[in-house]
């Protein structure tokens, strides 16, 4: 549905998987085809020339297409028609080299690969956005104390910047499945009707490697009709990094929530607002991200199931993919653009995730208190010792603080200030500054 594009597909790789799109990398097929054989000797240079002239999407009868399309079983077949069509009125003997030796699945996997490749350049500049501003918010908030969350429960403290650093993480590893899924899937398809070449005799393998080469796509040791990992492996990446973005958005989402505060979605004009509560400030970058996040799941099991395909071309299986790959690219796509607009602008309240650590009366800091407690006492009778002055605190609604100096153990063993600074915010945060160093440091080191 167009009208919920721009809300969930708003990335630059929505326009790469348009009808128009999707048509002319078919026609960059069949010229490219023409061109490849015209140095092999099979078409006539003039031949391969009229072809190439006619292969412009302005030129087709795009509606005509679609409605002989249903009757055909693919829009390669219409596409030849009128492409043929076309070139004869031109140049008849031209018209007897169309498609010459190829199949229709031959044009349409090829010119998804086309599509593939330039979603994967539009999306490595997009990637490497994220990144970007991604690690200058971890940079920035390397030491902004919050608490720990563990079954959605205040744990330990830790700081905002490791929680942005896990999906900077995440992330950038990323970055090296697509770099190196690349060479593995933008594959040229060539294999004619049933995956021999046979039409094209003993020179069938050298058409298909100077079509390789003119569409700069990779010669595969065989046709892959019905071998379908590729587009399972370009899914996959697509649905994986959605899911590490969703799982940030998710995160995001609750410590919006009213009594948490302690993060909001950039502020503009007529954002987040509710038709019937003027004060609501809904988390809608959240819901977008989250919402194509519940779809993905059902997509790629479509692929997946894909993989069952007959013989040397299938039936449904194949034709299953066209639809759903690209939506899953380009919902990935939308995914990816506004997380990139959550990351950049988002606000954070570190003020309020300090406050937010004080709702359990100090309760947060209770396992440095027991580990050092088990150094005088051991492990077991310190933690049950600190399991009691919790309930206390529980119980009576007083801070964990207070009970600890009043306690008779407690001071036996420690000072005012020795407590005072296992108590600290400040100090409970452990190797957290390290890990968002080390994250930041391998970020820096792809630059």
């Amino acid at each position: 549905m167009k009208l919920l594009t721009p809300l969930l597909r708003p990335s630059g790789l929505t326009p790469l998987f348009s009808d128009e799109a999707t048509l002319q990398r078919m026609l960059d097929v069949e010229a490219a085809l023409a061109g490849a054989q015209a140095q092999c000797g099979i078409v006539p240079p003039h031949a391969a020339a009229a072809i190439a002239r006619h292969c412009d999407v302005k030129l087709l009868d795009a509606a005509g297409l679609a409605h002989a399309a249903a009757g055909a079983g693919n829009l390669a077949i219409p596409l030849v028609k009128q492409l043929t069509a076309r070139v004869k009125a031109a140049d008849e003997d031209a018209a007897r080299y169309v498609h010459w030796g190829a199949t229709s699945q031959d044009i349409i996997d090829s010119g998804l690969m086309l599509q593939l490749r330039d979603a994967f350049d539009q999306t490595q500049v997009l990637l490497s956005d994220l990144l970007a501003a991604l690690a200058a918010q971890t940079e920035r908030h390397q030491q902004t104390v919050m608490a720990g969350r563990t079954w959605l429960q205040h744990a330990l403290p830790t700081t905002f910047g490791l929680k942005l650093a896990g999906t900077l993480d995440a992330l950038l590893r990323w970055r090296v499945r697509l770099d190196e899924l690349r060479p593995r899937v933008l594959t040229v398809q060539f294999g004619g009707a049933a995956g021999t070449l046979a039409s094209l005799n003993e020179k069938g393998p050298q058409v298909a490697q100077a079509l390789a080469s003119a569409l700069s796509l990779t010669l595969p040791d065989t046709p892959w009709h019905s071998q379908r990992d590729r587009l399972l492996e370009a899914g996959s990446w697509y649905a994986g990094v959605a899911a590490t973005l969703g799982k940030f958005a998710s995160d995001f989402a609750l410590m919006m929530q009213t009594e948490v505060a302690e993060t909001a979605e950039p502020v503009a004009e007529g954002r987040g607002g509710s038709s019937a509560m003027p004060h609501k400030r809904n988390p809608v970058a959240c819901a977008a991200i989250l919402t194509a996040n519940t779809r993905l799941p059902g997509l790629m099991a479509t692929l997946y199931a894909s993989q069952l395909q007959q013989h040397e071309r299938a039936l449904g299986g194949w034709q299953a993919e066209w639809e759903t790959l690209p939506e899953i690219i380009t919902l990935a796509g939308g995914v990816m653009q506004t997380s990139l607009e959550l990351i950049r602008d988002m606000q954070v309240f570190p003020e309020k995730m300090r406050d937010n650590l004080q709702i359990t009366h100090g309760l947060v800091f209770a396992e440095p208190v027991t580990l050092k407690l088990a150094e005088h006492i051991g492990k077991q009778a310190a933690h049950q010792h600190m399991e009691t002055l919790c309930h206390r605190s529980l119980d009576e609604g007083a801070a964990l603080q207070t009970l600890l100096a009043d306690d008779a153990l407690i001071s036996r063993y420690f000072t005012a200030a020795s407590l005072a600074q296992l108590l600290s915010p400040d100090q409970a945060t452990g190797s957290a500054p390290v890990f968002v160093r080390q994250v930041l440091a391998r970020y820096k080191e792809t630059l």
